[in-house]
């Protein structure tokens, strides 16, 4: 059994998260068809953080900078095997919402309870920041949407333009605190 210990990411670590492995088989994937969601076979292998690792690492260096919640997971040998993060900044018009804006496991820790245990964390810093929900971008394969429904979350009832922008293909999600 592995002991994981969980702590907040300074900026001066935030090279640490290319230790993580988030690379992912994407079997199936939620897509827009004939104005229909629904699930449509995609196969495909993402080697690494999709985008590429300095997206994810310049957006995890802003997210503290701005005083956001930027969480890591350490296995016992102290190798980052996961993080989570919180952007500070309440959005929303009929809600009050902050954006988990980032959340990786690595491939071979997944399915043992961190991403749960990471979330656990942000939402309790949520709560601090007096936010009604948290809202995710999800990426739209079928793992993902699955994990976000299994925590509690639920298609978003307002959906932010501007991040709706970013990706189309994601799934937008929220969390009622």
């Amino acid at each position: 059994m592995k002991n994981f210990s969980y702590r907040e990411l300074k900026l001066s670590e935030t090279y640490m998260i290319f230790e993580i492995d988030a690379s992912v088989y994407i079997k199936h994937a939620w897509r827009e068809v004939d104005g229909k969601r629904q699930l449509i076979d995609l196969n495909y292998d993402e080697n690494g953080f999709p985008d590429g690792d300095d997206v994810h690492k310049k957006a995890l260096e802003e997210t503290i900078i701005n005083g956001g919640c930027a969480i890591a997971v350490f296995d016992n040998q102290e190798k980052c095997v996961g993080f989570i993060t919180l952007n500070k900044g309440i959005f929303g018009h009929r809600w009050k919402y902050v954006l988990l804006d980032q959340l990786f496991i690595s491939r071979n820790y997944r399915n043992q309870g961190i991403g749960r245990a990471l979330f656990e964390l942000v939402v309790l810093q949520a709560k601090k920041w007096f936010a009604d929900k948290v809202y995710v971008c999800a990426g739209s394969s079928e793992d993902t949407i699955a994990f976000y429904k299994a925590l509690g979350f639920v298609e978003a009832k307002e959906i932010d333009p501007s991040l709706l922008e970013d990706d189309p293909r994601d799934i937008h999600l929220e969390y009622q605190l």
